[in-house]
């Protein structure tokens, strides 16, 4: 797990740019720097030593020096490959999986991504040919950024990068900022930095001669396949033990996240690391501990586990929101940014259950296909019409299932953490708001035309939801404390077998990932499979009814320049309908909040507290709020 950064231009001044951009990221790799620099390009590597940690240092060059590569990420089936390709010729010098891009590339030239098994985003120089070649993985686990203009092109593992190139121009994307607060995350390729995008997930990018070519070499599908079910059962049992095996790899020890629901507890079951971690809050319906003692305990393994207070949590928004590069409203994202700061005092990687929700049907959102059987058989203009109707009444329970029952599923699906309507957003935002949701999943809807309901939502949600907040926070939280995250459940095999389930084998009127959690019971020693995932929940809808929370976010959407952005007067209102408890509008508000904070940050340079030792890996346990237990119940 490294950061990767680099540019082409005419620049004279190219070693102290790379050195300065490549800082920018060192929280990405705090054990080795790297540098590769010609008359055409730059290129830049910070490292966290994973495998081979004597020789796998980068940049890293073929035999012949011709060909120049910087990595980001885990190539899970490269001992395979390195077989392959040696009984093609190739000699190796090292036993990185890093090394095994370069020779692949000379081999298999553009086609090396439809090979590889893992998370990866990488960069390959042909110096012979002044040719850049870049692609990222099947899923986007590893993000990767790029910037034209007409002087330069770079690329790097995250946006803040770019701030330190002369040539790259700040400037905000506000036309973004409506499918922001619809989605809750940026939902395009290009990101709020405007002329930043980012490279599509199982997608290559080539450069040369001045000119972008996009190429997809891995298309989402799903080929539904009858089956018998204990057959499929035992087979998903064996392909997500293969992924876990396969994401074990490493020369440093391995741990693992671990909250109270099915997914991370399966991943733990199979992987019997030594050491797990949980975090918690004081609030007991919104902490995972106890669920995650009671398995840990029968399993044998240690749990360690810490409890956040809501000072620290509204202390770190806005260092949170700047090694996220863009604004997220994901709750959860502090979450895993402090469990990542309590596992990297013992360990350089980690596991965690993110995909599986996603992949095998995970949300109740997608049971109203099955539990509304009946009412989804009144004519559509029926259903409309009713919608139409409450719609305009005052929320109550049920009222947004009328509503979404009455709209055709292109028209308002946008994933399961659809935040504002296009309708309430133009009352929050104070310019013109012209992009529209469904021209942002247009492509994903016209693809799966011909699928059921259930696909189409999944369909959106790991294109969207997973990718570009998912995976994205996993990332950069566990990045910002120098650790790296591991996501068996996100793998080509197991997405195979995941994509030919019937829907009998995801939804029921009563359960959901049904197949999943049948082989999960197979090895999870407790009642986990049963539970729901909570994903270290927050606290935040009681906290905003706190005064001190409440006055902070009050205070900082009253500041002059929002009224730019957003309608002042009607954000407050949802606000005080949130406090005195009328409305549950902590999401909205929330998602505004972030968006300011976001851009004090980026924008308004306002200072946050990002200084902290990335070295020094031997810490003291005697942080009173650290729980570490290790007890066995039965050998």
């Amino acid at each position: 797990m490294c950061g990767i950064v680099g540019f082409i231009d005419e620049k004279e001044n190219k070693q102290t740019i790379i050195k300065r951009m490549t800082n920018k990221i060192i929280h990405r790799g705090p054990d080795a720097e790297g540098y590769y620099i010609d008359e055409n390009i730059a290129l830049g590597h910070r490292r966290l030593s994973i495998i081979d940690i004597d020789n796998g240092k980068q940049p890293m060059f073929s035999k012949d020096n011709n060909l120049v590569v910087v990595f980001n990420g885990e190539i899970y089936n490269y001992r395979e490959l390195k077989k392959e390709l040696e009984k093609l010729g190739y000699e190796f010098r090292t036993n990185s999986d890093t090394e095994v891009l370069l020779y692949g590339y000379e081999e298999w030239k553009e086609e090396l991504p439809k090979k590889l098994r893992g998370m990866f985003a990488f960069v390959i120089w042909d110096r012979m040919n002044k040719k850049l070649f870049c692609s990222r993985d099947h899923f986007g686990i590893k993000p990767f950024y790029y910037y034209k203009n007409d002087k330069t092109f770079m690329f790097a593992s995250e946006i803040k990068a770019f701030l330190e190139h002369p040539e790259f121009e700040k400037k905000l994307n506000k036309d973004l900022i409506g499918p922001y607060l619809s989605f809750s995350f940026t939902p395009t390729n290009e990101t709020l930095f405007k002329g930043v995008y980012s490279l599509e997930p199982g997608t290559s990018l080539s450069f040369k001669d001045n000119k972008i070519t996009l190429k997809k070499y891995y298309e989402l599908d799903f080929k539904e396949k009858n089956s018998d079910y204990k057959q499929t059962v035992d087979k998903i049992g064996k392909t997500i033990k293969d992924s876990v095996e396969h994401h074990m790899i490493s020369d440093v020890e391995v741990g693992s996240f671990l909250s109270s629901g099915v997914d991370s507890s399966y991943i733990v079951s199979l992987a019997r690391p030594n050491k797990t971690y949980t975090i918690g809050y004081d609030l007991n319906q919104y902490s995972e501990i106890e669920y995650a003692k009671n398995l840990t305990k029968k399993l044998c393994i240690e749990n360690i586990s810490t409890k956040i207070t809501k000072e620290e949590y509204m202390k770190t928004v806005p260092k949170i929101l700047y090694y996220m590069d863009e604004p997220s409203c994901d709750a959860s994202a502090i979450s895993l940014y402090f469990v990542s700061k309590e596992a990297v005092k013992d360990v350089k990687v980690v596991m965690s259950g993110e995909g599986a929700d996603e992949f095998f049907g995970g949300y109740n959102t997608y049971r109203e296909e099955i539990d509304l059987k009946l009412y989804n058989k009144i004519p559509f203009k029926i259903r409309h019409m009713l919608a139409s109707i409450f719609e305009k009444l005052p929320e109550f329970r049920g009222r947004n299932l009328i509503v979404r029952r009455g709209m055709k599923l292109e028209e308002e699906y946008v994933g399961v953490n659809k935040i504002y309507s296009e309708k309430e957003r133009k009352k929050v935002i104070s310019f013109n708001d012209n992009i529209r949701n469904k021209d942002i999943t247009k492509s994903i809807f016209d693809k799966f035309k011909d699928k059921n309901n259930i696909i189409k939502m999944q369909a959106i949600d790991i294109k969207y939801w997973l990718t570009k907040d998912i995976l994205l926070k996993a990332d950069k939280m566990t990045m910002a404390n120098s650790i790296e995250s591991r996501t068996p459940f996100v793998d080509k095999e197991v997405f195979e077998i995941a994509s030919s389930l019937p829907i009998e084998y995801k939804i029921s009127k009563t359960n959901t990932k049904i197949a999943l959690r049948e082989s999960a019971k197979k090895s999870i020693p407790n009642e986990a499979y049963k539970k729901k995932k909570l994903g270290f929940p927050v606290p935040l809808r009681e906290w905003m009814r706190d005064d001190d929370v409440y006055n902070e976010i009050k205070q900082t959407i009253m500041q002059d320049f929002v009224k730019e952005f957003f309608n002042q007067k009607y954000v407050l209102k949802l606000l005080d309908e949130h406090k005195k408890n009328k409305k549950d509008n902590y999401k909205k508000v929330w998602a505004v909040y972030s968006f300011i904070k976001w851009y004090e940050v980026f924008f308004l340079n306002r200072k946050i507290e990002a200084k902290r030792k990335l070295k020094n890996r031997a810490y003291t346990l005697d942080n009173s709020n650290r729980v570490i237990l290790k007890k066995c119940y039965y050998k």
